[in-house]
Formats: C-alpha cells, sequence, structure tokens
C-alpha cells in the first residue's frame, strides 16, 4: 500500500524559498570571502577596515622581502652562469688550439714514419746523424704524450665546467620560478587592498584617514613615556633640518650620513621591490642609507637584522636599524625619541613614525 501513496507536494513559498535563500546566502559567502577581502561587507567600518589593509599589507610586504631574497639570489646565480660560460668558452678556444697542435704532429708522423726504425737506419747515409734524429723523435714523443695528457685533462676541466653551469642554470630558473610566485602574491594582496580601500564612501575615507592620525598620536605620546631618548656620543655629528627638531644626535659620521640620507628621502613613494634612488620598499631604503654612507647591507630584512651587534630597545640609537613582526618583514632607521623613518606600504610615501606602530623584533646596530 505505500508504494501506492501520492507524494508530497512541496510547497512554492517553503522549500523552494529557503533554497533561494540559502544561494543568496551562499553567494553572498563567495563574495565576501574571495581573496579574503575581494568583496567586502560595505558594512565594514572604517576601523575594520584599516586592520584588514593593515594585515594585507603586512602579508604583502612579508612576500616582497621574500621577492627581494630570491631577486638577490637570482642575481648571484645569473653572474656565477656567466663567469662560468666565459672560463668554458677560454678553456674551449685553449683546447682547440691544443687540438689543432696535436693534429699537425700527428700528420708530420704519418708522413715520416713509413718506414721501420730499423730499415732506416740501415739504408741511412749518416748513420751518426741518423741517431741524433732518432733521439730528437723520442724527446718529440715524450712530449706529444705530455701534450695528449695536457688536451685530456683540459677536456675534464671543460666537462666540469659545463657540468658546473649546468647546476647554476637550474638554480637561475629556480630562481625565477620563486620570483614569479612572490610577485604574484605581492600583487594579489595590494590588489585586495586596493579593493577594501575603493569600497569606502567618502565619509569612511575620511573616518580612516582620521583613525590613521590618531593612532600614530597615541603610538607617539605612548612611546614618549616608553623610550628614552638617546645620549649622543661625545664629538657626534647630529642630523641638521628638519631631523633637528625630532632626533638626538647620531653616534657617529656613518649613523649621521644614513639618517641624513633617510631624511633626505622624506615624501619619496612605496614601490615594493625598489632601492632608489626615487622609490623605495622598506629594506631598500635602509640599504640606500647606509650606502650612502659607505656601509654595504643585504638586500632583505631578515639578512639585515643579522649585521652589525644586536641592541635592546632601550638602548636605542639614530642610525640603528629597527624591525618589525614576528617573520622580521619590516625595517625602519631610528632617528631618536621613539621615532623611526621608514617606508611604509604603498599607501604611504617615506615618513617619520612611532616605532611602536608596529610589532617590534629586534634591532641591530650596523655603523
Amino acid at each position: 500500500m505505500a508504494a501506492h501513496r501520492k507524494a508530497r507536494q512541496r510547497s512554492v513559498g517553503g522549500n523552494t524559498a529557503r533554497t533561494a535563500v540559502t544561494i543568496a546566502l551562499a553567494g553572498a559567502a563567495t563574495a565576501t570571502g574571495f581573496d579574503g577581502v575581494g568583496h567586502a561587507d560595505p558594512q565594514l567600518s572604517a576601523a575594520q577596515v584599516k586592520a584588514r589593509v593593515d594585515k594585507l599589507y603586512e602579508e604583502a610586504e612579508a612576500a616582497t622581502e621574500k621577492y627581494n631574497g630570491a631577486k638577490e639570489k637570482a642575481g648571484r646565480a645569473e653572474a656565477n652562469l656567466s663567469k662560468l660560460r666565459d672560463e668554458a668558452a677560454r678553456r674551449e678556444d685553449r683546447l682547440n688550439s691544443a687540438r689543432d697542435a696535436l693534429g699537425s704532429m700527428a700528420a708530420a708522423q704519418y708522413r715520416s714514419g713509413g718506414l721501420d726504425p730499423v730499415v732506416q737506419l740501415a739504408l741511412s747515409d749518416r748513420p751518426d746523424r741518423y741517431l741524433e734524429d732518432a733521439a730528437l723523435a723520442e724527446r718529440v714523443g715524450t712530449r706529444q704524450s705530455a701534450k695528449i695528457a695536457g688536451v685530456r685533462k683540459q677536456l675534464r676541466e671543460l666537462e666540469q665546467l659545463r657540468g658546473a653551469a649546468h647546476i647554476e642554470l637550474a638554480a637561475l630558473k629556480s630562481r625565477q620560478t620563486e620570483l614569479k610566485q612572490h610577485k604574484k602574491t605581492v600583487n594579489e594582496k595590494l590588489g585586495a587592498a586596493r579593493r577594501l580601500l575603493d569600497r569606502l564612501t567618502p565619509q569612511q575615507r575620511t573616518q580612516y584617514a582620521e583613525r590613521g592620525g590618531a593612532d600614530d598620536q597615541q603610538h607617539a605620546s605612548r612611546d614618549a613615556s616608553r623610550d628614552p631618548a638617546p645620549v649622543a656620543a661625545s664629538g657626534a655629528s647630529g642630523t641638521s633640518g628638519a631631523a633637528g627638531a625630532d632626533t638626538a644626535a647620531a653616534p657617529n659620521s656613518r649613523a649621521a650620513a644614513a639618517v641624513a640620507y633617510a631624511y633626505a628621502k622624506l615624501g619619496s613613494p612605496y614601490v615594493w621591490g625598489a632601492t632608489g634612488p626615487n622609490a623605495f620598499d622598506c629594506s631598500g631604503l635602509a640599504q640606500a642609507a647606509y650606502r650612502s654612507a659607505g656601509v654595504s647591507l643585504p638586500r632583505t630584512t631578515y639578512s639585515q637584522i643579522n649585521v652589525g651587534t644586536r641592541v635592546a630597545r632601550s638602548e636605542l640609537q639614530p642610525g640603528d636599524l629597527v624591525f618589525f613582526y614576528a617573520g622580521i618583514t619590516h625595517v625602519g632607521i631610528y632617528v631618536g625619541n621613539g621615532q623611526m623613518i621608514h617606508a611604509p606600504n604603498p599607501s604611504a610615501p617615506v615618513r617619520v613614525a612611532p616605532i611602536t606602530e608596529m610589532p617590534f623584533a629586534g634591532a641591530a646596530r650596523v655603523a
């Protein structure tokens, strides 16, 4: 009997409506979750937008430092490959010359070597001269053997060079693949941040800007109470102009030169992967500032922190490099009184900011 029961009719306004709502909610969730922030909730406050954008910039900067590191390694691999190829070309030229010489020697021997040496001696009208020639031929044969051994050695060395060049080429291709991946990640993070900011209303944009300014003021006031001004070393020269009002004297001429360079670049745009002279990312600014002072720094934040001497936060002096986030993904140049100069992110140019603006991770004195 159960097999003949009529199927229950579904209400048009019941399950169908619920299904439509479910699909709509799923679509909304997908839209909100795309790329993490691809289509942000329009109800987000300016503070929430700022928090999300700051997080995206932090992630983009981590990818930027990985890109910088891969680019540095790719540059070294490319230079090594070029040297290996040049050396292989020189070795090949020498090898070809040695082969030509052996070929000429072999041809001469073939032309003069038709008779057995005993027969040649018997037919010679000057046996004494023949014996002298034979002794000379023996010495030539010894030299020929040495030349053959030399050619074989050159062949082995050339093959080793070619093998090393092959390995270096594989390393270069690997670095180039890394570069593409890190570049893609950076662009995705920056694009997501840009889409978030583009969705702000004019009123929210104002709130966003005001909140940023308020945060900076709060950071500065906290910093003034937590970070004592550094004491200048005897005879050290301070920075001039705008720097004089905000910073103590740098401890030495190299640190002073780096700080002066950083001040001269205030307002320069942030461009990821840039090392100046007109645009910078954070580690690019630190590298360029110290390059102007005659100090060579590595390219990435996680390498820069290992240069020089680590210093405690309470012992900071102008010119010290200050690092942020657990992954050591951001760096600034300390200028005194709890302040640093850094290249923040694409939304802001090179500027002075409190070191409490981001989670402090450590500091290094490189001059």
